[in-house]
């Protein structure tokens, strides 16, 4: 039997000792137990980490049929518990608003779901003052053990919110490998970007100087390569592929509570995936935030590979910032908002002539050094397709037109710089997002 909180219980446990600072790593949960299945221990496991008295559960119908039932069946012969079942839950602000005031009553919160329903528990527990666990349906995001909650904000932008951490993440292995396929492979999809945003996230730090935190890369490689390995048996609801899925997702949450960044797992392709939420509208084909960040780790893949291929360095011009087109697609509140991130990373004059200097300097040796992180686009594609994930913005659903608007100015909406920049910035962007999708 695989013992699935290898490396994880050490973590948390203040075991692991970080190798770049020598200490060790701190996390704030109290416990992620990751086994084949998780029956008859729900009400243990709230125990251990102090949920107890008069709990509510939250879910929406599916996630209760697919584990909340039983969860409650669990907690109901050890003392009171209630439910909420949220029909058409929307991670935004006033679904936080409306879950605060349900649960403020109780003495903990068990969410009983993924990413909505995790999100609106952690962000509606954290502005109460109350504790929360988590038992995962589907190995469809890293969410679970991460210190912010994506939420969409009435202005329509979609960003993460500082948020708390669960006290507990509990994951039943079979209930997971029983969820529909195609939320495994959105996991998947989310994992799949890791080298594209390791070569984004290196090119950062050498360029600009930007922190990079190769720990996190070291605590997921053994993982990686392993769920690689098993891709094909997603699909199929295997257990073992399921499980080492659930184990590389805890682990790049892991990484991003105690590096206190999310750049190991989300640069430029992540950006594409955010503008697709935000701005599709009524063309947004329903797709999962995973499943889109496969699509745009195969694009991101293909234009790091473009310019990597060139032995001298791209000539950056001054950044060009289109406030009334930025406004004309984003609406101006949006607008506004992502134009002040926008002009932290726009380089002109002097900036510009240090900026293309430094490139000039490390071009050949960044080069070099980013080998080891990438994979090869084919293998990537490869991977995403054995999955079951969408590896194209034709089968995400995904206009053409759109999806070229996507690549061409997701940039415009956060401070973190990537090659999208890179590309822009050399007027090279927009005729690789139109071979792109043609």
């Amino acid at each position: 039997m695989t013992l699935w909180t290898e490396l994880i219980a050490d973590i948390v446990g203040g075991r692991w000792v970080n190798p770049e600072t020598g200490q060790p790593a701190q996390v704030p949960y109290d416990s992620i137990h990751i086994a084949e299945t998780l029956e008859s221990e729900e009400s243990t496991l709230l125990e251990s980490v102090g949920l107890q008295g008069h709990l509510v559960l939250v879910c929406d119908p599916t996630t209760y049929e697919a584990l909340g039932r039983r969860v409650e069946a669990n907690l109901s012969a050890q003392g009171a518990i209630s439910r909420i079942v949220l029909e058409h839950p929307h991670a935004d602000l006033q679904e936080v608003e409306r879950l605060r005031r349900q649960v403020a009553s109780f003495s903990g919160v068990v969410a009983v779901g993924s990413g909505t329903i995790n999100d609106l528990c952690k962000h509606a527990t954290q502005l109460n003052g109350q504790r929360y666990a988590v038992f995962a349906t589907a190995g469809s995001m890293n969410g679970y053990t991460s210190t912010t909650a994506s939420m969409r904000l009435e202005s329509g932008l979609k960003v993460s919110l500082p948020s708390h951490a669960p006290a507990g993440v509990f994951v039943d292995l079979q209930v997971s490998a029983d969820a529909p396929a195609y939320l495994s492979a959105s996991g998947f999809g989310d994992c799949l970007c890791r080298s594209v945003a390791q070569v984004d996230w290196w090119l950062s730090h050498r360029l600009l100087g930007t922190a990079y935190h190769p720990a996190a890369y070291v605590i997921q490689e053994r993982d990686e390569l392993s769920l690689n390995e098993r891709v094909a048996e997603l699909p199929a609801g295997d257990v073992e592929a399921v499980g080492f899925l659930h184990r590389l997702l805890t682990l790049g949450g892991l990484a991003t509570a105690f590096t206190g960044v999310s750049n190991s797992g989300s640069m430029g392709e992540h950006q594409i995936s955010h503008y697709i939420d935000c701005f599709a509208g009524a063309k947004h084909p329903g797709t999962l935030h995973g499943q889109q960040v496969g699509v745009a780790s195969l694009t991101m893949a293909r234009l790091q590979r473009l310019l990597l291929s060139q032995t001298q360095p791209p000539r950056l011009l001054p950044t060009r910032i289109d406030a009334e087109g930025m406004r004309q697609r984003m609406g101006s509140a949006v607008a506004d908002q992502c134009r002040v991130e926008f002009e932290k990373k726009a380089f002109s004059g002097e900036g510009l002539e240090r900026l293309n200097a430094r490139l000039a300097e490390i071009w050949s040796d960044l080069r070099e050094e980013v080998r080891p992180f990438i994979l090869a686009v084919e293998e990537m594609e490869s991977m995403l397709r054995a999955s079951g994930g969408p590896a194209t913005p034709q089968e995400l659903g995904v206009e053409a037109d759109f999806y070229r608007e996507a690549v061409v100015h997701c940039r415009e909406m956060r401070n973190r710089f990537s090659f999208l920049d890179i590309a822009a910035d050399a007027g090279m962007l927009e005729d690789f997002a139109a071979e792109e999708v043609r």
